[in-house]
């Protein structure tokens, strides 16, 4: 089992740049870059009991939002948003914040 979470490993450690950035793609004279916001995990487990036999496990996921693309027309470069998918992501990190400023201002109201 140790061998296989060690394979696993050295397989997924260059999948980073590609989950967040795609392969240029060449539209009318237009490149455009797709960006996204991705995350991947993956976990496994080994045990050996003499009364009931030897036992493994293991299991992944993961998750990608498309946040936009980077477009160059004529040598300019810009970043178009995709609103679906930063209104995604910033929610629960707006949520977070203002949970944790409650916190803060609590303590030190107290």
């Amino acid at each position: 089992m140790a061998d296989f979470v060690l394979e696993l490993a050295d397989k997924v450690a260059g999948v980073g740049v590609r989950t967040s950035y795609a392969d240029k793609v060449q539209v009318g004279g237009t490149e455009i870059v797709p960006v996204a916001l991705g995350a991947y995990g993956f976990g496994g487990g080994a045990g050996k009991d003499d009364e009931q036999g030897e036992g493994s496990g293991g299991g992944g996921g993961g998750w990608s939002v498309p946040l936009g693309a980077y477009i160059s027309r004529g040598g300019d470069v810009r970043f178009e948003p995709n609103v679906l998918g930063l209104l995604i992501v910033a929610i629960p990190l707006v949520a977070a914040t203002g949970k944790a400023l409650k916190i803060v201002i609590r303590a030190l109201k107290r």
